[in-house]
C-alpha cells in the first residue's frame, strides 16, 4: 500500500478523506484569484466607479483594497489552521461552533449563487452590443444565446476537472495582461498628444476637499464588489499541494497583483476621459475610453476580451468556487447530501456544479440591477463573522498572547469588522430584506438538519466547543 502524503493525512486529521484531485501549486491558485476577481473588472463597473468617486477611481481602488485587506489576513490565519474545502463555512465551524459556522456558509451562499447569474447578465449585454457593433443587429433573443452558451461550456470544463480549467486559466491571463499594456500604451499616446487632460497629474488620485467620510463609504461599497473573489482562493484547500501555506499566501499575492492592475487601467482612463467629458456614460464609460484611444477597432476588441474574459475565466472560477462550498456543506450533511457526491472518474463534486449552472440561468431573470444590490450582502455579512471567528478561535480558545497575538487576533480582524460593518450599513432596503429573509430561512433550515441545533456532522462530533 502507497504511503499517505502528507496533505491526505492533514485531511484525515480533520475527519474527511481525500476525494478531490489534488495538484494546484501556488502559482495556480495565484492564478485562479487574479482571474476570480478578474484584471479587467473595472471595465465593466468603470463609470459607476469614476462618478460615485468624484473623478478619483484610482483612489477608490486602493481605499477598497485597505478595506478588505483585513479579512484577507483573516483568512490567511484560518487557512493556515484548517486548509480544508468550504472557506469561512469550515473556518467558522472550527473557529466558533459548527452550527455558527452553517449560518456563515449560508450567507455567504447568496453571494456565490449571484455572482454568476450577475456576471452571465453582463456578457449577455455585452453580447449584444457586439452584434450591434459588427452586424447592426439586435434582438431580445441574442443576449439568451450568449448566457446559455456560456453556462452549458463553464459547467462542463467545472464538471471536466481542475486540470482542465488551470490551462484555460493560463490562457485567459495571458489575454487580460496584453489587453492592459495595449490600453495604457494607447491611453499615454493618447493624452501626450493633447487627448483628455492632455497631461499627467493626480487628479485620479487625489483631489483636495473631495475625501469626506461619505465618499470613503461609497467608495468601499463600490470597490470590493471587483475584490470579491478573493477568498474562492480558500475553497481549492484540498486540491493544493501545501494549502497550509500556500492558500493564504496566495490570498494575499493575488490581491496585490489585483490591486495594482486595477490602479493602473483607471488612473489612465480617467485622464484620458475625464468626468466632465461631454457624452460620458456611466453604463459604457471604459469602453467609450477604449474608443477615444484606439479607435472603434480597439472598441471591439475591448468587447471581445470582456466578453470571453468574465463569460469564461472569471464565472467559471466563481462556479468552481461555489460547487466546492456546496461540496463541502454537501459532505456534512447540512443541506441535501448529494452536494457532495464526487466524480467517479473526474473527481469534482459533479452535482453541485450542475447547480450552480442550473441556478444561474434562473437568477439572470432578475436583470443586472437586482442582482447587483445583492451580491455583497452574504459575503460581508459572512467576513464579518470569520473576523470574529480569528479572535475567538486564536485570542479566546487557544490564548495566543504578546504584541503580534494582539496586533494580528484582536486589531486586525475588529478593524475588518468595523470596516465591513460600516458599508454594511449602508445597503439598500432591497438588500437588507432580501439578505434578512435569507438568513431567516437558513436559521430554519439549519434548526431542521440539526434536530434543533442539538447534532453536529460526523466529522464533529469528537471535537469540544
Amino acid at each position: 500500500m502507497a504511503e499517505k502524503s502528507s496533505e491526505v493525512r492533514q485531511l484525515e486529521s480533520f475527519g474527511y478523506k481525500q476525494e478531490l484531485r489534488r495538484g494546484l501549486t501556488l502559482p495556480d491558485v495565484v492564478l485562479y484569484g487574479v482571474l476570480f476577481m478578474v484584471i479587467i473588472a473595472p471595465h465593466s463597473i468603470y463609470g459607476y466607479v469614476m462618478a460615485d468617486g468624484g473623478g478619483m477611481p484610482t483612489l477608490v481602488y486602493l481605499v477598497g483594497f485597505c478595506a478588505i485587506f483585513f479579512t484577507a489576513l483573516s483568512y490567511m490565519a484560518m487557512s493556515n489552521k484548517f486548509p480544508i474545502a468550504g472557506s469561512v463555512y469550515s473556518y467558522v465551524q472550527r473557529g466558533i461552533n459548527p452550527h455558527i459556522g452553517f449560518l456563515s456558509g449560508w450567507l455567504i451562499l447568496l453571494d456565490y449563487c449571484i455572482a454568476p447569474a450577475l456576471l452571465y447578465t453582463m456578457v449577455g449585454n455585452w453580447g449584444v452590443a457586439l452584434v450591434d457593433a459588427l452586424f447592426g443587429f439586435q434582438a431580445a433573443w441574442v443576449p439568451w444565446v450568449w448566457i446559455v452558451a456560456f453556462i452549458a461550456f463553464n459547467t462542463f470544463v467545472n464538471i471536466r476537472g481542475i486540470g482542465m480549467t488551470k490551462g484555460i486559466d493560463y490562457v485567459f491571463f495571458a489575454v487580460e495582461i496584453l489587453i492592459v499594456i495595449a490600453f495604457v500604451v494607447l491611453a499615454i499616446g493618447y493624452i501626450s498628444g493633447g487627448g483628455g487632460t492632455g497631461e499627467f497629474n493626480l487628479d485620479p488620485i487625489w483631489q483636495p476637499g473631495k475625501v469626506t467620510p461619505s465618499f470613503i463609504a461609497a467608495a468601499c461599497s463600490i470597490a470590493c464588489l471587483n475584490f470579491l473573489g478573493f477568498d474562492g482562493i480558500s475553497t481549492l484547500a484540498e486540491e493544493t499541494e501545501h494549502p497550509e501555506k500556500n492558500i493564504g499566501r496566495g490570498i494575499l499575492i493575488a490581491l496585490f497583483i489585483i490591486v495594482i492592475c486595477f490602479m493602473l487601467q483607471t488612473y489612465f482612463a480617467a485622464l484620458a476621459m475625464p468626468l466632465d467629458t461631454p457624452g460620458f456614460n456611466v453604463d459604457t464609460a471604459f469602453f467609450q475610453t477604449g474608443a477615444a484611444v484606439g479607435g472603434q477597432a480597439f472598441y471591439i476588441i475591448l468587447l471581445v476580451v470582456n466578453i470571453l474574459a468574465i463569460g469564461v475565466a472569471n464565472i467559471m472560477n466563481a462556479q468552481l468556487a461555489a460547487s466546492r462550498l456546496l461540496y463541502g456543506m454537501g459532505r456534512d450533511k447540512v443541506i441535501p447530501s448529494f452536494f457532495g457526491k464526487v466524480h467517479p472518474k473526474y473527481q469534482t463534486p459533479w452535482l453541485a456544479s450542475f447547480f450552480i449552472g442550473g441556478i444561474a440561468l434562473v437568477l439572470t431573470f432578475l436583470g443586472v440591477e437586482k442582482l447587483t444590490t445583492l451580491v455583497n450582502f452574504g459575503a460581508l455579512t459572512s467576513f464579518m463573522v470569520l473576523n470574529f471567528a480569528v479572535f475567538w478561535y486564536f485570542w479566546v480558545r487557544e490564548g495566543k498572547r504578546g504584541a503580534y497575538a494582539v496586533l494580528r487576533y484582536i486589531i486586525c480582524p475588529f478593524c475588518g469588522i468595523a470596516i465591513l460593518f460600516f458599508i454594511f450599513t449602508g445597503f439598500e432596503t432591497f438588500t437588507m430584506t432580501v439578505g434578512f429573509i435569507w438568513l431567516a430561512i437558513g436559521i430554519i433550515v439549519g434548526a431542521v438538519k440539526s434536530k434543533g441545533y442539538k447534532e453536529v456532522p460526523e466529522a464533529f462530533k469528537n471535537l469540544e466547543f
